[in-house]
């Protein structure tokens, strides 16, 4: 156990990398008996509609309408979900009445609070839901982040489908978890020793019901289809939500590029692209970057594509700007993830300026979330990689972000480097989840933030997360977030600016035009206003809080669905 002047909190030892697969928790805990309820149904409201004094949406008389600047059928345009929340699309907003001072006394997670109540009985949902994922872990066991992500979605969308039967039995659900199609291959290259070495690479074609495969790629050592079968499935949903034309694929390799010359990166893209050639194009499947693979990879991988194939065209996104990058791709992730935190702020008279932020990370999506907090008027104090993590009370702003940045994308350092240079804290082998601040943005991993960082958070005072990392907190933690009031973003909503800016990237590649860096951060910020809007829309509960995963699940749900539909069995 480490303690830290200042984080208010214990830090917990950690084991397991932010860079080098799924995080993982060890080690010695403390008894959590100081979080133990008084009530296991005590919570807070996260904001009633201003509309509905007594906090409850006036369904029969109000229907919410999207005031999304965004793209056009952004928001579904399914009217039987809008009658809800009077108060969702409104500018007036009554966030309820001030919680109290937080004591760290945290909610039970809904299975235990449902264990204590022995008259309860599973409604028709939750048996078609048990249905469902008990054929869908017969179809692919031992795939736990894949059933993890599937459940999550399941949960909003198996109610959903029993009152809209043409769902249920066209099998929508069943079909959009089952991948159109997985490639394997072998991709074998030399290294500078002259040694053979082969490595194993995938993609995970998974829906192109409204546009063609849009994913990045991956090079990770310990990657696992698994990881990229949950990635594939969410990435259909986040796509859909931007409402522009791309449907949802991932893929990688367990090729590790630390370590190796810019010859070795070049030679195994090379052998890459040489295989996954005749599996991608423009209007087929276009990847982008992912953990691992950066502009340089980009460069190397479109190189050997237009080589192959004699063609230059928008066949990768996330490329350089000398030959058909977009402005602004670098950033998008993080941008995007901070655009629809200060939303989600908004909306419950809140806002980002003046809050304290941690951060975990350091790559492209950690430092621009950093670098858009300290614009917007927040303290950053952390970041961390696979070592540990930064505390810097101070703020990583400024002179410090430019340093960070230049010490991780130009010198691929290690954030002690920053410790040892600005004199501030290296907490080794930690995740940042037990400083005091208000704001959480987990930019690392999957599953990188447990139940414990949850219950410190919470203790911590924090008033909102964000995810910018593909599902960075586990089942467990977003149930207390959640039963906490706390306002929480999945990052198939928050963190979709990555993959926004890649369809503007497509599109001006395809108009063979290139926008100013104002004009795509602009479309952006739209974008990212319209995914929340229908966050909003989908997500109104009859309290009249918003509940943000039910609202990202639904959205994307209706707009693929219903293209499936259209097409028929196939």
């Amino acid at each position: 156990m480490v303690s830290s002047p200042g984080h208010g909190g214990r830090l917990r030892a950690a084991a397991g990398g932010h860079e080098t697969g799924p995080a993982t928790q060890e080690g010695t805990r403390e008894p959590a008996s100081d979080h133990a309820p008084k009530s296991p149904l005590a919570q807070r409201p996260a904001g009633r509609c201003a509309r509905s004094p007594a906090g409850e949406c006036a369904r029969s008389s109000h229907s919410v309408r999207a005031r999304s600047p965004g793209p056009r059928g952004a928001g579904g345009g399914h009217e039987r979900l809008r009658d809800g929340c009077p108060g969702a699309a409104s500018s007036g907003y009554d966030p309820g009445p001030a919680p109290g001072p937080r004591s760290g006394v945290c909610p039970l997670p809904l299975a235990q609070v449902r264990a204590a109540v022995p008259d309860h009985k599973a409604t028709e949902a939750e048996r078609q839901l048990q249905r469902f994922m008990n054929g869908f872990k017969r179809r692919n066991p031992y795939e736990r982040e894949f059933q993890q992500a599937v459940r999550e979605v399941a949960e909003a969308v198996v109610p959903f489908t029993l009152a809209h039967p043409e769902y249920h039995k066209a099998e929508i659900l069943e079909r959009m978890t089952e991948p159109d199609r997985v490639v394997i291959f072998r991709v074998t290259w030399q290294d500078d020793r002259k040694r053979i070495r082969a490595e194993r690479a995938w993609r995970v074609q998974m829906n192109n019901a409204i546009g063609p495969y849009k994913g990045g790629l991956r090079f990770m050592k310990g990657l696992r289809l698994d990881t990229l079968k949950f990635l594939a499935f969410e990435q259909v949903f986040k796509n859909s939500l931007t409402g522009l034309p791309m449907g949802g694929a991932k893929g990688g390799s367990n090729f590790n590029p630390k370590g190796k010359s810019d010859y070795e990166v070049m030679r195994f893209c090379q052998a890459m692209m040489t295989e996954l050639s005749r599996h991608i194009g423009e209007d087929v499947d276009v990847p982008a970057g992912d953990i691992g693979v950066g502009a340089r990879e980009i460069g190397y991988l479109f190189g050997q594509y237009k080589r192959i194939q004699n063609r230059f065209v928008g066949v990768l996104t996330g490329k350089g700007p000398s030959f058909g990058g977009s402005a602004v791709r670098p950033e998008a992730t993080g941008y995007g993830t901070v655009y629809f935190l200060q939303h989600m702020l908004d909306l419950i008279g809140d806002d980002v300026s003046g809050k304290t932020a941690a951060v975990s990370g350091s790559g492209n999506v950690s430092l621009f979330a950093i670098e858009k907090l300290a614009e917007l008027g927040a303290l950053p104090v952390t970041a961390s990689d696979s070592d540990g993590f930064i505390y810097d009370p101070e703020g990583i702003r400024g002179e410090r972000l430019a340093w960070l940045k230049e010490l991780k994308f130009m010198r691929r350092g290690r954030v002690r480097e920053y410790a040892e240079h600005f004199g501030c804290q290296f907490v080794e082998g930690q995740r940042p989840w037990g400083v005091r601040v208000d704001l959480a943005l987990p930019c690392a991993l999957q599953n990188e933030l447990d139940a414990d960082n949850a219950r410190e958070l919470l203790a911590n005072g924090c008033r909102a997360v964000a995810e910018g990392a593909n599902m960075p907190c586990t089942r467990e933690a977003v149930q207390l977030f959640q039963q906490a009031g706390l306002a929480y973003a999945p990052g198939k909503a928050s963190n979709a600016g990555g993959v926004a800016v890649s369809g503007l990237e497509q599109s001006q590649n395809s108009l063979r035009l290139t926008w100013t860096r104002a004009e795509v951060d602009e479309r952006l910020h739209k974008i990212m206003h319209s995914i929340h809007t229908q966050c909003v829309e989908h997500g109104c509960q009859a309290d009249g809080s918003i509940d943000y995963v039910k609202g990202a699940n639904l959205a994307g749900f209706l707009r693929v669905a219903d293209a499936m539909l259209a097409h028929g069995a196939v």
